[in-house]
């Protein structure tokens, strides 16, 4: 578990393809690697990686095909900046939100607006997640935990302060950036337990005849 408070900026110093999948080694500049063990949780850019080799400055982890399907990780390269942040303890303060290093999907920076004092970042969300995305309410980008302040549709709005900006890779944001998005996982339980005994059936099959139509299964 994590809260999306961004301990340390890193960046991709390799990725070895694997067949299908990759060996990431990340170089974790200030990120504090002293009470680190194999088998640990990183949130690489808000994806819950394990530590299967590391030293005093870097860590590698292995990325799923899977994972690279779900997550703006296809983007990456040699030199990416990605935000850090260990599993939490116990102990820490909790001064995010509940962050499981899942990624429900990747959004599509859709505008980059400078302010006075803060950047408003807007962001367009896979079509299915819109509905998880509230006002006010809280959502993981690339790993941070931050306010949602404004909604249109499947597009929300972020105002960035200058302190997020320098110490995440939010910094670097333009149009047309990919970024991994977690929604609220309280949102989610909400859903299911909505559904009451529905939750117990199996799920229709998605697939009708609109679906065999548009995927040329029928004639016209």
């Amino acid at each position: 578990m994590f809260t999306g408070i961004i301990q340390a900026l890193g960046s991709i110093s390799r990725l070895d393809r694997r067949g299908e999948n990759i060996r990431l080694t990340v170089s974790c500049g200030k990120l504090d690697m002293a009470d680190v063990a194999l088998g640990d949780s990183i949130a690489t850019n808000g994806v819950c990686l394990t530590v299967v080799e590391f030293g005093k400055d870097y860590y590698c982890a292995d990325v799923s095909a899977e994972t690279i399907k779900h997550t703006a990780f296809a983007q990456y390269q040699s030199g990416s900046k990605v935000n850090l942040e260990k599993a939490m303890r116990p102990t820490d303060r909790f001064g995010g939100h509940i962050v499981s290093g899942h990624v429900d999907g990747v959004g599509n920076v859709s505008n980059v607006i400078h302010r006075n004092n803060y950047v408003e970042i807007w962001v367009e969300a896979p079509s299915d997640l819109a509905k998880y995305i509230a006002h006010k309410g809280s959502i993981t980008v690339d790993g941070v935990s931050l306010t949602v302040n404004d909604v249109n549709g499947a597009e929300f709005m972020l105002w960035i302060i200058p302190h997020t900006l320098q110490e995440t890779v939010i910094g670097t944001y333009k149009s047309g950036s990919k970024v991994n998005l977690e929604v609220d996982v309280i949102a989610r339980y909400l859903e299911r337990l909505m559904m009451g005994d529905k939750a117990a059936r199996p799920q229709a099959s998605s697939i009708d005849m609109a679906f065999l139509a548009e995927n040329g299964f029928l004639r016209k």
